[in-house]
């Protein structure tokens, strides 16, 4: 049934944005640093930044009005094979952009420059009861609505910390590491990107991530770290952290690319999501008993839902083409199976440390506010179902003497098979946002299908093969 407050969101945003004090905070902010512009942004379903630029001394009319993009832009303004343009089409309405105050902050490579994220809202014009509702294909507004009911039903907060890796190519930034070893971990190579670290560390110290340990892992690929916090705001400061490195790259005359398998013979790009339940300041993962690595009740039941529907998260853990070539090359620590382990670098799931998951499907390319919402479904349906994840794997996943797992998708098009098949996943994206992710995702496979690639004209294109 619809409810007034269903109704009535969008003014209550706007109510919001016009006290007083809050809006007097970040005129003073502005004021403080010279900003003249103002990016109102948002995020696509591919993870895309997409927004408007309006001079600052119009903030009293955005922060009360907002801005309007049609909604086609959260499918990046995509048309399919046969020319449709995905997420309504050319009629479509626009949507409203409410800006969030607490998500104001400065451009610290032109302080001239700020910024808000922005929800997302039917407009009020619209006929009946949808005017003024949450806008159904906003991926962030979706998560926090799904985190707010997590929490209403079960007393728990999701915190998060992701593991962004990213491949970096430019003058004096090769590797060359000797045969049949790794460059990952050498001073050395950190040494060659020091102008890179050195400014995404800084950038990110100015923009509220609470930059932690980095290291060189593979060739060309650089991690860099930030402290874990509640989910919602880890999933603004990966969006955040990629627009750092898009702009160091630019900075550097550098190229930064976030490709899950962006070599034959190069490690993937994960986004591994460590993981934490939280009633108030208890971690509720957390064995008392901190010598040993041990599974409380709670995160075996937490295990258990994760690998329950991880088949089914697959497809939007690793959303692309690309993505599944990182999980073919299972001979460098990407998951095959739903598996857990104490440990283990090869599963799905590891009990890395005490009170801590790390879920290693996510690659570089995730949508994180559509991986922790799926996360959070699939984590309370293991609490209210108890579900065992059965024994710990121990060794890789693919020696004979395993527990049985399932095997994880290896294609985008199966992935989506799976993806839609489970009430619990799509659940968590409701199903205007399923069905978009669906279309795109399956457009994207039927293209790619269709296409003739590097390794097809050289098995194939030669006369006499």
């Amino acid at each position: 049934m619809t409810t007034v407050s269903d109704r009535s969101r969008l003014d209550q945003h706007r109510e919001r944005n016009t006290d007083e004090a809050a809006v007097e905070t970040v005129r003073s902010r502005m004021a403080e640093s010279g900003v003249e512009y103002l990016y109102y942004q948002t995020v696509t379903l591919t993870g895309r930044v997409i927004g408007k630029v309006v001079p600052a001394r119009h903030l009293a009319r955005n922060v009360e009005h907002g801005v309007h993009m049609h909604r086609t832009g959260l499918a990046d303004l995509q048309t399919d094979r046969y020319g449709t343009l995905l997420g309504g089409g050319c009629g479509a309405t626009e949507f409203t952009a409410m800006p969030d105050l607490d998500t104001f902050a400065v451009l610290p490579w032109d302080t001239r420059t700020g910024r808000f994220f922005c929800r997302l809202y039917e407009p009020a014009h619209t006929a009946g009861e949808l005017g003024g509702r949450p806008l159904a294909t906003d991926a962030r507004g979706n998560l926090q609505q799904v985190h707010a009911a997590f929490t209403r039903r079960t007393g728990l907060e999701l915190r998060s910390g992701c593991e962004p890796e990213l491949s970096w190519t430019g003058p004096g930034l090769d590797a060359r590491p000797r045969p049949h070893t790794s460059p990952a971990y050498h001073v050395d190579h950190l040494e060659r990107y020091r102008p890179i670290y050195q400014k995404v560390i800084a950038y990110g110290q100015a923009l509220g991530l609470d930059m932690i340990e980095g290291d060189y892992e593979d060739p060309n690929q650089l991690e860099l770290n930030w402290m874990y916090d509640h989910a919602d705001r880890t999933a603004d400061r990966l969006i955040v952290h990629r627009q750092i490195c898009r702009q160091v790259a630019r900075e550097l005359g550098y190229t930064v690319s976030f490709m899950p398998k962006p070599a034959d013979n190069r490690k993937g790009n994960g986004c591994h999501h460590n993981l934490s339940l939280w009633r108030g300041e208890e971690n509720v993962l957390a064995d008392p008993d901190t010598r040993h690595l041990h599974l409380t009740d709670t995160a075996r039941h937490a295990i258990g839902g994760i690998l329950a529907h991880t088949t089914a998260m697959t497809a939007v853990m690793g959303p692309t083409v690309n993505s599944y070539k990182r999980y073919w090359h299972a001979s460098q620590f990407a998951p095959t199976h739903a598996n857990w382990g104490m440990d283990n670098k090869t599963c799905s799931v590891r009990l890395s440390a005490n009170g801590r998951l790390e879920f290693k499907l996510p690659d570089a390319m995730v949508n994180p506010y559509l991986s922790h919402a799926v996360l959070l479904a699939a984590i309370e349906d293991g609490l209210k179902n108890r579900i065992d994840p059965g024994p710990a794997q121990e060794g890789t996943g693919r020696t004979e003497t395993a527990p049985p797992a399932a095997a994880l998708p290896m294609t985008l098009g199966e992935a989506v098979e799976k993806f839609v098949a489970d009430p619990v996943v799509t659940g968590a994206l409701g199903p205007e946002l399923t069905d978009l992710f669906q279309v795109l995702k399956t457009d994207e496979w039927a293209r790619f299908c269709g296409s003739v690639t590097d390794w097809e004209r050289t098995m194939y294109g030669q006369e006499g093969c």
